[in-house]
């Protein structure tokens, strides 16, 4: 990314075609362009530590959304604020990120290169903090509140009790929808979302839940997913994951698979939901449901 520029508060109103920016902050650091807060905005948050359900369903609401003519605004944290900016870009739709911390001391820096994808886009990563300004655990909780500000409904999918993607929601409460997608209710991961609804959140179900809260149309139909891959090379992956998670390096070992083929492969296969990455280099594989 290039080095970020400081723009005021009613240069980001201007942006937003005076629909105003609920946040105390006289103004943010910009990588990229403002563009995309013309469109509807609409926050889609929830834990780092998200399921590859959870995953899959910020990515398909944020395609959806995005299709539909919204910006997805997020966290670029890790887990579900990631999958939903992934999702944007899916469909072509632009995606702002708020980040904790300065742009130079960017954090998470596991996505930076998601960041600099989001950029290149025609979408943002935007701070309330000066370049050189180190993440501290307090700052996110201001960075929630510029997500808020920025967005005309906020969603949370997977959220536990205590989760930062709660404090965004108690930003946007009473100022614009505030959306909880549900779950099993033994499932930690949803309790969150849970108490949301119980509190008075609508429940989302997919992008169509959201843009009537919006008062806007129903999304645009998603082109189908390609069918589950079945080639060689997924197969002979698959295989070598029976007994467990396993390292990359050890992957392209007992699957006989070449390294480039083999990450490709890997990719479409986390997409169908039938493997899961675990950290940056090790995968598993998903019990089917």
């Amino acid at each position: 990314m290039r080095d970020p520029t400081y723009v005021s508060r009613d240069r980001i109103e201007a942006a937003r075609e005076g629909r105003g920016f609920a946040a105390s902050a006289a103004g943010l650091w910009l990588c990229g362009d403002l563009a995309g807060l013309a469109l509807p905005c609409v926050a889609i948050v929830g834990t780092r530590a998200a399921t590859a359900y959870g995953r899959r369903l910020a990515r398909r609401f944020a395609a959806d959304l995005g299709r539909s003519g919204c910006c997805i605004v997020s966290g670029l944290a890790l887990g579900i604020d990631a999958a939903a900016h992934e999702g944007a870009l899916e469909a072509g739709a632009p995606t702002i990120g708020v980040l904790g911390g300065g742009h130079h001391r960017f954090f998470p820096a596991r996505n930076r290169e998601l960041a600099r994808q989001m950029v290149a886009a025609g979408g943002a990563v935007l701070s309330p903090y000066p370049p050189e300004w180190d993440p501290f655990r307090p700052q996110f909780l201001q960075r929630n509140g510029v997500v808020a500000a920025l967005a005309e409904a906020v969603v949370v999918i997977e959220a536990p009790a205590r989760s930062g993607a709660l404090n965004t929601a108690g930003w946007a409460a009473g100022r614009v929808p505030v959306l909880a997608v549900p779950g099993d209710v033994d499932r930690k991961h949803v309790q969150g979302c849970l108490a949301l609804i119980r509190d008075g959140a609508t429940l989302a179900r997919d992008a169509a839940d959201v843009l009537e809260a919006l008062g806007r149309l129903s999304p645009v139909p998603a082109t189908p997913h390609p069918p589950t891959r079945d080639d060689a090379a997924s197969s002979a992956l698959l295989r070598a994951l029976e007994d467990g998670a396993t390292e990359f390096d050890e992957l392209v070992t007992l699957s006989g698979v070449a390294p480039a083929a083999a990450l490709a492969a890997l990719a479409l296969l986390e997409l169908d939901g039938r493997i899961e990455a675990q950290g940056a280099t090790r995968y598993s594989r998903v019990a089917a449901p």
